[in-house]
């Protein structure tokens, strides 16, 4: 390997720069940085930068170089037609983030507009998503033998029965916490049997569908996003476009189908649990009997409550698998696509879900809270 001296010659009288040998990422002296800065103290001596030594030169060493010139040519430089396609291609290479913000004014509101544009367009395509899908349903009600049964009831499996133990450790867990911690306080007003009102509301109506939400989200969610990137990927939706199978019917139905079933019923199961772990936690810290706490349950929380959240649990089911299909199928054919897909799929069903749930919260603020009306 050439040393930067070798690399680097100043001539007598005027600054003459000669650089010789191979400039390719492999063969240049190491930390780019200490030759990057070399080359642009050099720079400032205003010197005539001789290119002719160079018998090869990738893109790597042609944009330090091109970075050390300060993006622009030198005044006085001989280089040949084949490395000035080189460096054209380098100074293609946008700037850093840092640099554009620096020096593009506009910057921010370029971003924000980019990001305006990217959010409409994934909006509009999952409003054609939800049109094919009614589409598909209008279809298998004329043709019922063409239903996916075997596709829908592994959904079921997968999304619901095999999330059933965490879901209940979660929910058991935050009833526990919750309640411990309202206990604290409502012994010193003396408000003890309060907490069955506290615990049966916040967690039916609130806490039991936005945790399974969020749970659904970041597991079944995810994995709907990766099985159907990966198949992409594979060139397997191809393959079942060509054998005239609609990818819609086969893969998006069953899984939006599915949720928007398994979701009300594991908001019933998280709430059962996060109901028990209060009542134990209520028992220990404030000595309150489960029989007290089971007869009083029923009367002092609304059935309303109940039909809320389980409403709330059918718009997250729904919501969380459309979103996970339509960022699968956004998925493009190489890895790096699949991951960062299904790291948006469940941020943005996430973050969906918790502003379906601050719209219904509004719109359903009188329903099933003693006095609010």
């Amino acid at each position: 390997m050439a040393s930067i001296d070798a690399l680097i010659r100043e001539g007598s009288g005027a600054v003459r720069v000669e650089l010789v040998g191979d400039w390719t990422l492999a063969n240049l002296p190491m930390p780019l940085s200490a030759l990057e800065s070399r080359l642009a103290a050099l720079l400032a001596r205003s010197p005539c930068w001789d290119l002719s030594g160079i018998e090869r030169l990738d893109s790597a060493a042609a944009l330090l170089l091109w970075r050390a010139w300060g993006r622009q040519w030198p005044d006085q430089v001989a280089v040949s037609e084949s490395l000035r396609a080189v460096f054209d291609r380098a100074a293609a290479v946008p700037r850093d983030g840092a640099s554009a913000r620096a020096v593009d004014p506009l910057f921010w509101i370029v971003a924000l507009g980019r990001v305006m544009l990217a959010a409409a367009r994934n909006l509009r395509d999952l409003v054609t998503l939800f049109g094919q899908l009614v589409l598909d349903v209008g279809y298998l009600c004329v043709h019922p033998q063409d239903i996916p049964w075997r596709e829908f009831s592994a959904n079921i499996y997968r999304s619901g029965t095999q999330a059933l133990p965490v879901i209940a450790l979660v929910g058991f867990l935050i009833g526990i916490v919750l309640s411990f911690l309202s206990a604290l306080q409502l012994k010193t007003f003396g408000a003890d049997i309060y907490i069955v009102n506290l615990l049966g509301i916040a967690i039916i109506r609130e806490l039991g569908p936005v945790i399974v939400a969020v749970l659904v989200a970041g597991r079944s969610g995810s994995a709907m996003t990766a099985q159907i990137g990966v198949m992409r990927v594979t060139e397997e939706i191809d393959a079942l476009a060509t054998m005239g199978v609609s990818r819609s019917l086969r893969l998006v139905l069953p899984k939006v189908a599915a949720l928007s079933l398994v979701v009300p019923l594991l908001v019933v199961w998280c709430s059962a649990a996060g109901i028990v772990g209060g009542m134990v936690s209520a028992n220990l810290e404030m000595g309150l009997a489960y029989g007290y706490f089971i007869d009083a349950l029923p009367r002092v929380v609304p059935l309303s409550n109940l039909w809320i959240g389980l409403g709330k649990g059918c718009v997250f089911g729904f919501v969380i698998a459309l979103i996970a299909c339509h960022f699968g199928l956004k998925v493009r054919p190489n890895t790096e696509s699949l991951s960062q897909r299904t790291t948006t799929s469940v941020v943005s069903a996430i973050t969906l879900v918790i502003i379906v749930d601050a719209i219904i919260a509004i719109f359903t603020r009188t329903i099933g809270i003693p006095g609010a009306g």
